[in-house]
């Protein structure tokens, strides 16, 4: 059986906002995630509740954007209402390892708070820096077995920024159907074309290539059809900043999505910026 501790726990609405933390496998750290429950299965989280009846919850896996860590979605977004309302959880996994040994620069575009949702290849980054295998396998087994908490496929994934990166990729390199819809606000969609991924890849997995397993863009170009996804969708600021300076890049990924015939929304919202007052509106 996993091993978890709630090390916090605050009533948010009618729902409920854990923090929880446990020694991860992937990355060979402590790990910490936030996790939301609606009230509607505040029962799921009764740890000494041994009968085995726990509903089975379905959930949004939140990956966040660099320099963030598990709390800022929960503290700045305002989704836990919306949540709430639909019956749905969401669980907020960190952005990197973290700790005594974990490498880091002095950068913030890379090392801790900019793990890219990549498994590292290279020194000294290979030890830790498994947040693919983390949110792919480690954690959604933990909340399942642990929570009954997106079991039987009741999961979607989204994220900001490099956490949009991190949906777009993972859910289309899923082969298992593991996820039933797929989001992004502010998605890096092309990194091998832009500085933060020419970064990120020399970096983690030594060469700009090794990254085009990890580029929607060309995760899409690669295709022959269209994905199990029956709609992508992406909301843009207008005025964001990066996404003037080339790091985003969503017209590659547009294009990429109408040469295989799959349907993106891509919803450009004038007078927002990349910030969180973007993604709370």
């Amino acid at each position: 059986m996993a091993s978890y501790k709630i090390v916090s726990t605050n009533r948010s609405g009618a729902g409920s906002y854990y923090r929880i933390t446990h020694e991860s496998t992937s990355t060979k750290t402590p790990m910490t995630f936030g996790l939301f429950v609606p009230s509607r299965y505040a029962s799921n989280m009764m740890v000494d509740d041994n009968t085995g009846k726990k509903d089975n919850v379905p959930v949004i896996y939140w990956l966040s954007g660099l320099t963030c860590d598990d709390t800022n979605f929960a503290m700045k977004a305002g989704a836990f209402t919306h949540a709430e309302r639909e019956n749905v959880a969401i669980v907020m996994p960190d952005t990197s390892p973290r700790g005594d040994g974990v490498p880091n620069v002095d950068s913030y575009d890379l090392g801790v708070g900019a793990g890219f949702y990549i498994n590292a290849t290279e020194e000294p980054y290979s030890e830790h820096y498994h947040m693919y295998t983390y949110v792919t396998e480690e954690l959604p087994a933990l909340l399942e077995s642990q929570f009954n908490i997106g079991s039987n496929g009741l999961k979607s994934i989204s994220g900001h920024s490099m956490g949009g990166h991190g949906a777009l990729t993972i859910a289309l390199k899923d082969t298992n159907k593991s996820w039933v819809s797929v989001s992004a606000f502010s998605p890096i969609t092309n990194p091998t074309k832009c500085p933060w991924g020419d970064k990120a890849f020399k970096a983690y997995l030594g060469s700009v290539e090794a990254g085009a397993a990890h580029d929607a863009t060309e995760l899409l170009s690669a295709r022959n059809s269209a994905t199990e996804y029956d709609d992508i969708l992406i909301e843009q600021g207008a005025d964001d900043n990066f996404l003037s300076a080339g790091q985003l890049l969503p017209e590659n990924f547009v294009e990429a999505a109408a040469k295989v015939g799959q349907k993106v929304t891509l919803n450009m919202r004038d007078g927002h910026d990349h910030s969180y007052y973007f993604i709370a509106s």
